[in-house]
């Protein structure tokens, strides 16, 4: 038993620093660059045990968006579940976001925003899930501004949906701004634009912080 677990042991710390390979390279560029020799080769590993890791490139490629997607929950969505409901969660929220893109967590920006161009007009399992990943942010969005409106920070009449999309579009902006001429400006003007938002939508009386 004990020799079963070491074995146990060393495959999942085997996995792990394939992962840790993958997101990177992924980030950069994209899912299709992955593969098991290249992986072998550059981890020192063998093809045959990277295969047996993950059984396909399919499946490595399924796995590397849930190991971005583990990423992205303990940089960005758990921080913000520490400040309480309302328009201060949604500011924070997107200011994670930012410093998420802004200190390259991945080295390419953002991972959902490159995979997703990879992927989006494309069928199949590694799209899906690549789908479902972007729902689940953007589902996160709307529930938080929700949360704002329903606890009287945000008018009543705020399109919850419409608010979403403006911001995120100006988070992706400013990440797809940021990798492209590879300076940080893009993220002040992001940062301006989300608290004009909020600002615009907010109810009577609700402190928005000004944007830098």
């Amino acid at each position: 038993m004990t020799r079963l677990d070491g074995r146990i042991e060393r495959g999942n710390r085997t996995r792990q620093s394939v992962l840790d390979r993958t997101v990177d390279i992924a980030s950069v560029e994209g899912l299709e660059a992955l593969s098991a020799g290249r992986l072998a080769t550059e981890l020192g590993l063998s093809k045959s045990g990277v295969f047996a890791l993950f059984g396909s490139k399919q499946e490595l490629q399924l796995a590397t968006v849930r190991e971005a997607g583990r990423i992205f929950a303990e940089r960005v969505i758990r921080p913000a579940e520490q400040v309480p409901a309302g328009v201060g969660r949604v500011r924070r929220l997107c200011e994670l976001w930012l410093e998420y893109s802004r200190g390259r967590v991945f080295p390419g920006g953002c991972f959902f925003y490159g995979v997703i161009a990879e992927f989006d007009a494309r069928s199949g399992p590694v799209h899906d899930a690549v789908v479902s990943a972007h729902r689940a942010w953007t589902g996160l969005m709307e529930r938080t501004i929700d949360e704002a409106r329903t606890g009287g920070e945000l008018r009543s009449d705020t399109d919850v949906p419409q608010l979403a999309f403006e911001l995120v579009a100006l988070m992706e902006t400013a990440n797809a701004v940021s990798v492209l001429h590879d300076e940080e400006t893009a993220y002040g003007r992001a940062r301006v634009g989300i608290a004009d938002r909020l600002r615009n939508a907010s109810a009577d009386g609700t402190p928005v912080p000004l944007g830098e």
